[in-house]
């Protein structure tokens, strides 16, 4: 009797913290879902709704930027008004957004809807991580923030392959609606299962800082996106990157004199949460953008449908399910976080260069040797950056940090995606002009914007042959790529180094002798 009433405590504690694991963690899991299935989707809706190669981007931009401007500020809310409260208030924006985004009739409307599908998502996912560190500690946070990994891991393996059978099967529009019974569903269970935890020592937010950050961070996509089409010595370009740069140095102008910061400085003196900050950003470069661009290579560079192209991911995004389960098991006992993300890193790197060295071939099977470790390396990746970076970091100021965390990740995915657009579109370019230097520069810029987008068997110039022009398009789009992957990988390289560098094994030790500690 007494062994039965002692051990009901420790069984509804148990079961609350798996209830509060899933709370936690299926926000994620919705998030990644979302942004991987509408990644394969984007060559139908550019088709429906007649977009070009910065309509596509912005699709994807529109929703990241918000998210990744938001997720500071929506850390600091989480922190001074309550956790649950944002978390739930985050989650019924993001499915109102959602069928916003399927509804949507024009480009314009759905890149609104998605921007404003971002804020919600901001605003849950800095909610729930603080939660989340809030909630667990020692060795059992560990543990929890190898759940987490593995349930986004889930919702990365996942899109792929449900956007491309959901747009085959039902249109691109079923990509936003799959999230309304999922949000409704968890706003069910959040009410009932989390409790409300706020830090004590919150101030106001610190709306100057949002203003500056959110702004910087939206002048440089714009530059970059745009800097295609209008030209990098145009006036407006070189004033955004101007602005941007001095609404940056604002941004950590006011910062420094916040009594209690959005973003505490201090922090990045302390090498270790710098590297893992890198190695967080690195991730979402070198891995998330993929995720965008690679669906876009198979269904547009190999004529692949939308639900064999999802279907085609699955060598790049099952590691991302499987390794992080596999390091909780056998890894973190044994290596310290610093090798768990230099090697991360470093997989990462080498796939990218295997892309590199066979994307010119536009054959799928060579492809999947560089997928696997790419793979591999972002599963060790996935879920290690987040919680390295928090090891360090008070857990009265977990909001902070999450959201931190967070930009950093998705601000890594805004800038990658312009960023590689950018050597994409240039590579292109350059092919397009040095195969037809005598056509027409209004006429030949159309060309390219039309190969970029990756409607190859659209393309066409007036008096040329069609058989000439797409054996041209095939040959930039898949040079285009190769010089995408060159400079993905090389990034991945400095960050690999500088991540070995910077983190500090003894702060990042393995699970085992941490608890030990």
């Amino acid at each position: 009797m007494n062994r039965s009433v002692a051990s009901d405590p420790a069984t509804f504690a148990k079961r609350r913290e798996w209830l509060v694991l899933i709370c936690t963690s299926a926000p994620s899991f919705m998030l990644q879902l979302d942004a991987n299935i509408v990644s394969v989707s984007l060559p139908s809706i550019a088709r429906s709704l007649h977009a070009d190669f910065a309509g596509i981007e912005w699709v994807v931009t529109a929703y990241m930027l918000s998210f990744a401007s938001l997720l500071m500020p929506a850390g600091a809310l989480a922190d001074r008004f309550g956790r649950k409260q944002l978390l739930v208030s985050g989650l019924i924006v993001f499915t109102i957004a959602s069928l916003l985004c399927g509804l949507a009739w024009s480009l314009p409307v759905l890149i609104v809807a998605r921007a404003l599908q971002g804020a919600g998502a901001a605003m849950q996912l800095s909610a729930a991580l603080a939660t989340l560190s809030h909630s667990f500690h020692g060795e059992a946070r560990a543990r929890a923030f190898s759940f987490w990994g593995t349930v986004v891991g889930i919702g990365i393996a996942s899109g792929p392959v449900v956007g491309g059978l959901v747009t085959q099967a039902f249109g691109w529009q079923w990509a936003f609606y799959v999230n309304v019974p999922i949000g409704i569903a968890l706003l069910v269970m959040i009410v009932r299962v989390i409790e409300s935890s706020r830090d004590p020592h919150a101030m106001r937010l610190d709306l100057p800082g949002v203003v500056c950050f959110a702004s910087a961070l939206f002048l440089t996509t714009l530059a970059l996106i745009e800097g295609n089409r209008r030209g990098w010595h145009d006036r407006w370009i070189v004033g955004e990157f101007v602005g941007a740069f001095v609404l940056f140095t604002l941004f950590i102008v006011v910062e420094r004199r916040q009594a209690r910061p959005m973003l505490d400085l201090s922090y990045f003196r302390k090498p270790t949460y710098l590297g893992a900050t890198l190695a967080q950003f690195s991730f979402s470069v070198g891995l998330l953008t993929m995720l965008t661009f690679v669906p876009i290579f198979l269904q547009s560079g190999l004529g692949e449908t939308s639900a064999t192209a999802g279907l085609m991911m699955l060598p790049m995004v099952v590691p991302l399910f499987i390794v992080p389960r596999l390091v909780a098991r056998f890894l973190a006992h044994r290596l310290s976080g610093r090798a768990l993300l230099a090697l991360g890193l470093l997989l990462v790197c080498v796939g990218l260069g295997c892309f590199a060295a066979i994307v010119s071939m536009l054959a799928y099977w060579p492809l999947t040797v560089g997928m696997l470790i790419t793979g591999i390396g972002a599963g060790l990746l996935n879920g290690e950056t987040t919680k390295v970076g928090m090891t360090v970091i008070p857990k009265e100021r977990a909001g902070m940090a999450s959201g931190v965390s967070g930009t950093t990740r998705f601000t890594g995915l805004v800038i990658g995606i312009a960023g590689l657009g950018v050597v994409l579109y240039a590579r292109v370019y350059s092919v397009v002009v040095v195969a037809m230097p005598n056509v027409e520069p209004i006429a030949r810029l159309h060309f390219v914007q039309d190969i970029a987008a990756g409607r190859l068997a659209g393309a066409g110039l007036p008096g040329w042959d069609a058989t000439v022009l797409h054996a041209l398009a095939a040959s930039s789009f898949a040079g285009g790529y190769q010089a995408l992957f060159v400079v993905a990988a090389s990034f991945m390289l400095l960050a690999t180094i500088l991540t070995w560098v910077l983190v500090n094994p003894d702060e990042t030790p393995p699970a085992s002798v941490a608890a030990g500690r």
